[in-house]
C-alpha cells in the first residue's frame, strides 16, 4: 500500500486534503510557499469571504471537523436586494432552514492548517516547488533561505491554486490541455464596521447584494459585527475601475449607485485607493492525473470565478469524493485516481460554467421582475412536486450528492419546463389562481421523477 503523501499547497483543500488522508494513516506532508499565516506578522492573504454550502460541510464532516467551523461562520438565509432609492427585497435561498454560512478565508484556512498538524501532517512553510519528477512523484522545492529540499512520495498532489506550480510543470508534457480565462470584470474589497455598540449595521443572516445590471456590490457578515463588502466591476470602460482614480469621482459614483451603504463605510475612500484589483480567471486543464502518481485538485484544477459561491466547496467535494474512492478501491491509488478524475472532471467543467452565469443572475436578474416571478412558481413547484423540480441553485446549493454536471443538465432541462409553464395564459394571468394552478398541475403530473446519475465510485 503507497503510504507516503506529498501535497503542494496548504490552502484550504491542501490542508483538509491533508488531514483526511493521514487520518487513514497516510504519511503526508504539505509544501507550502507562503509564510505561516497563524504566525507571521502582518501576513493576511485573500481575504475575501467565502459562501460555505452543504458540500463543503459535508466533506469537513468527513475530516471530523464540521462543528469547528460552523464556531466561525454566520449563516445567510436568503440574498437581500438594494436599489439605487435604498429599497430592500428579500428572495429566501430555499425552504425553510436551508441557508449557506459566510466564513472568513484566513480564519478557515488557519483552522484546517491547525487541524492537519493535530493529525500528524508536517506543514512546511517558505517552499517553493521548483522542479517536479513526474515518473517517481518527486518535486524539489527551495527555502527562502536558498536550501533545497527533495521530497519523493507514492502519491504527490498538486493542491497549489490557480496559478499551479505543479500543473505549470504537467503543462510542458505533451497532451495536457490548459486553458485559462479573464472576465472583463475585477474586484475590490471594501467594508462596513460595526455600529458603536458593536452590532451589525445591516441585517445580520443574509447575503446583502447591490445588483446594478452590468456590475454589483455584494456584503457577507463577519462574527465582529462588521461586513465584507465586493465590489464586482469592469477593469476598462465605462463605468470601471479605470475610470475611477480620484476620490471626488468615488465620492460621485458611490453616492449615486449605493447611496444607504455610502453612510456605513467611513472608509471607503482610503478602502478603495489602498486595496488591490484582483481579477477573476476561469481556469480548465486535462488530464487531472498523470502515471497514476500525480493529482490535481481544488483550483489547481478547476479554479472558477466566486458567483455562485462554490469554488471552496467544490474543492472541499474534490476531498470527499477522492476519499469515497480511496475506500471504495481498497486503498489501490491507481483505481482511486482514474475514477476520482472521470467523476469530477465533468463537474469541474459544470461549476465552471453555471458560476460564469450566475454573475449574470446576480448582478441584473435578481432585479428582473419576470424572473423574480418565475422563482416563486418554481419554489410552488418543487414544494408540490418535490422529485419532479428542484430548483438549480437547490440543486448547486444544497445538495451534497447531486454532481454538478446533473445539476447543470438537469436545470437545463427545466429551463425548457419553466418557458412552456410561464407561457400558458391562465399563468400569465394569475399563476396562484385556481386556474392557472389548475394548468401547472396538468404540466406537472404529466412530467417523469428526476432521473440522477450518481456522482459517487460505488
Amino acid at each position: 500500500m503507497s503510504k507516503r503523501i506529498t501535497i503542494v499547497g496548504a490552502g484550504l483543500v491542501g490542508s483538509l486534503l491533508g488531514t483526511v488522508l493521514a487520518k487513514r494513516g497516510y504519511q503526508v506532508r504539505i509544501f507550502e510557499r507562503r509564510p505561516d499565516m497563524r504566525t507571521a506578522a502582518g501576513y493576511a492573504g485573500r481575504s475575501i469571504n467565502l459562501a460555505m454550502s452543504d458540500r463543503g460541510l459535508r466533506a469537513l464532516e468527513t475530516a471530523g471537523l464540521a462543528d469547528d467551523i460552523r464556531a466561525i461562520a454566520i449563516p445567510m438565509h436568503g440574498r437581500m436586494m438594494h436599489d439605487k432609492q435604498g429599497v430592500q427585497t428579500y428572495q429566501p435561498y430555499g425552504k425553510e432552514g436551508q441557508f449557506i454560512n459566510s466564513v472568513s478565508r484566513g480564519d478557515l484556512n488557519k483552522v484546517l492548517m491547525t487541524a492537519a498538524e493535530r493529525h500528524g501532517v508536517e506543514i512546511v512553510f517558505n517552499a517553493r516547488c521548483t522542479d517536479l519528477d513526474v515518473e517517481t512523484a518527486t518535486a524539489t522545492f527551495e527555502l527562502t533561505s536558498g536550501e533545497q529540499i527533495s521530497a519523493e512520495a507514492d502519491v504527490l498532489f498538486g493542491a497549489d491554486g490557480a496559478f499551479s506550480a505543479v500543473r505549470g510543470k504537467l503543462q510542458t508534457r505533451d497532451r495536457f490541455n490548459y486553458s485559462q480565462h479573464y472576465i472583463e470584470h475585477g474586484y475590490k474589497e471594501l467594508h462596513i464596521p460595526p455600529d458603536a455598540a458593536g452590532a451589525f449595521q445591516l441585517e445580520k443572516n443574509v447575503l446583502h447584494i447591490w445588483p446594478r445590471h452590468s456590475f454589483m456590490m455584494i456584503g457577507l457578515p463577519n462574527p465582529d459585527g462588521s461586513f465584507t463588502l465586493t465590489l464586482f466591476f469592469a477593469h476598462n470602460g465605462s463605468p470601471s475601475f479605470e475610470e475611477l482614480t480620484t476620490r471626488e469621482a468615488v465620492t460621485n459614483f458611490f453616492a449615486e449607485q449605493f447611496p444607504n451603504a455610502v453612510p456605513l463605510m467611513p472608509t471607503l475612500l482610503d478602502d478603495y485607493f489602498t486595496n488591490p484589483e484582483s481579477s477573476l480567471v476561469t481556469v480548465r486543464c486535462s488530464p487531472w492525473v498523470i502515471n497514476s502518481k500525480i493529482a490535481l485538485i481544488g483550483d489547481a484544477a478547476h479554479a472558477i470565478v466566486p458567483f455562485y459561491g462554490q469554488g471552496m466547496n467544490c474543492g472541499f467535494e474534490d476531498c470527499s469524493i477522492l476519499i469515497e474512492c480511496l475506500d471504495h478501491h481498497n486503498g489501490n491509488w491507481s483505481e482511486t485516481l482514474s475514477t476520482y478524475a472521470r467523476l469530477r472532471k465533468p463537474a469541474g467543467d459544470a461549476i465552471a460554467d453555471l458560476a460564469l452565469e450566475n454573475f449574470i443572475e446576480m448582478r441584473d436578474k435578481v432585479a428582473d421582475p419576470r424572473f423574480l416571478w418565475r422563482k416563486k412558481i418554481e419554489a410552488w413547484i418543487h414544494t408540490e412536486y418535490p422529485s419532479k423540480l428542484i430548483p438549480l441553485y437547490t440543486m448547486v446549493t444544497f445538495s451534497a450528492h447531486i454532481p454538478y454536471n446533473e445539476a447543470l443538465r438537469i436545470g437545463r432541462e427545466q429551463d425548457v419546463l419553466m418557458e412552456e409553464i410561464m407561457s400558458i395564459p391562465a399563468v400569465i394571468s394569475e399563476w396562484t389562481s385556481d386556474e392557472g394552478i389548475t394548468a401547472i398541475r396538468s404540466v406537472m403530473e404529466r412530467r417523469a421523477d428526476i432521473a440522477i446519475a450518481s456522482g459517487s465510485p460505488s
